[in-house]
């Protein structure tokens, strides 16, 4: 019943390479009671997700994963009615929209910040969960401005609900179970949404939430109520749990070499306390690192499709009607397109080695094709963000023997907190 879902838990770099030693890029798998096909290795991973015979769906393949719980997000659609969705979508994510999302990240980020305190083995993770949930709220809601804090904490827990539902074995809404919790979540982010939809439907504002109401292509194409609700729960969970993910990496790893510490905050200092859109683009030290963090330790390790016709995958014929996961981690590590793969070395994306233009696909963290991340650019700046702001005010360290715990069940999280040893920086 199980199948491999255990040993993915447990170590799923370990088990990507099991599966391509003894099959190559494309291995039968069995994961809880289904047989799936791994598709592994830059090759495997482009003929999936650039799709170019339409042999590869999304919507069934994360339903079966996700279930009912992020329906109908951006992730979720198919071909004509995906293409008018991101069509709409792509205008609340334009340069001027940027810019102005970036002006608010900094308030939000100041005020997330004055709540940290200086500790040993501070818990870098949920602080920073708390964090983005924080500046989702703001770039996405307005503020929230009627929510108070133990209500945010209550929307927390129900998008952690909804994503741990990927790992569920029950797939029923029994009492007790990851199923029901995530059925309660999904009900109370939609209520929590559709509490803001009236005042947001009845004036613009800057919000993202206010945008989805009132942007419509030059055909006139426009989001319903329920289109908005959906596009909405998908986009603040995708904005505050991937860049948690990869903020909570960075640290680690620039814990672990305070050189680059120091090279990252040289940058920051010699930025604007809230720097613009542009400036956060000219950072060049904590571009790579980040880079690093999302090579590393990529926040979607797996993307997962289903075929509704029969295909051909690096000369291996894959029928209709199965479930494939896409595994975007393992091609981030192999040796043959990075050199000494598992060593935190920022530099392999300098213009002068670009590792990452090894293969098209050999660095694929916001996937790619049709489907590739729409909001890769706002989750860049918002990280460069906080960062700089990190930077600028704190220093930290982390023990170079450290290993986090993942927690694999779901998205990647260290399930110890990310113990940092966080200090203020004394400012000259």
């Amino acid at each position: 019943m199980l199948g491999r879902a255990l040993e993915y838990a447990k170590d799923p770099l370990a088990m990507f390479q099991r599966q391509w030693d003894h099959y190559g890029p494309v291995s039968p798998i069995l994961m809880l009671g289904q047989r799936w096909v791994f598709l592994l290795g830059p090759e495997a991973c482009e003929a999936a997700l650039t799709n170019r015979d339409k042999a590869f769906v999304n919507g069934p393949a994360w339903t079966e994963v996700i279930g009912p719980f992020f329906q109908r997000g951006l992730m979720l659609l198919d071909f004509e009615e995906h293409h008018m969705h991101r069509r709409i979508m792509q205008q609340a994510f334009t340069r001027d929209r940027l810019e102005g999302y970036v002006e608010r990240m900094h308030p939000a980020i100041e005020q997330g910040l004055r709540r940290w305190r200086p500790l040993p083995r501070f818990e870098a993770y949920p602080a920073l969960k708390t964090l983005t949930l924080d500046i989702a709220a703001e770039i996405f809601m307005g503020g929230a401005e009627h929510t108070p804090p133990s209500e945010m904490a209550a929307i927390n827990k129900a998008f952690i609900d909804c994503v741990q539902s990927a790992a569920a074995i029950v797939r029923y809404p029994l009492p007790g179970t990851r199923w029901k919790r995530a059925i309660k979540g999904r009900r109370v982010l939609e209520d929590f949404l559709r509490s803001y939809l009236p005042d947001r439907r009845a004036t613009e504002t800057s919000d993202m939430l206010s945008q989805l109401c009132h942007i419509e292509t030059e055909d006139g194409e426009r989001f319903t109520d329920d289109d908005v609700i959906n596009h909405m729960v998908f986009l603040m969970m995708a904005a505050h749990d991937t860049s948690t993910i990869t903020v909570s990496t960075m640290l680690e790893l620039l814990g672990k070499h305070p050189e680059w510490q120091e090279r990252c905050r040289t940058e920051a200092l010699a930025l604007p306390e809230r720097p613009s859109l542009a400036e956060l683009e000219s950072l060049e030290a904590i571009d790579w690192v980040m880079k690093e963090a999302l090579r590393l330790r990529a926040p979607v390790p797996v993307m997962v499709r289903r075929t509704i016709k029969d295909t051909v995958v690096c000369g291996v014929e894959i029928p209709a009607d199965t479930f494939c996961s896409v595994g975007p981690q393992f091609s981030h590590v192999m040796p043959e397109y990075w050199t000494d793969p598992m060593r935190f070395d920022p530099e392999r994306f300098s213009p002068e080695r670009r590792e990452d233009k090894s293969h098209r696909y050999a660095w694929e963290p916001f996937g790619g094709g049709v489907h590739k991340c729409l909001g890769m650019h706002f989750a860049g700046s918002e990280i460069k963000a906080i960062m700089c702001h990190l930077l600028r005010g704190w220093t930290w360290s982390v023990d170079p023997g450290y290993v986090a715990p993942l927690n694999n069940h779901s998205l990647p999280f260290p399930s110890d907190g990310q113990p940092i040893d966080l200090l203020r920086r004394t400012r000259a």
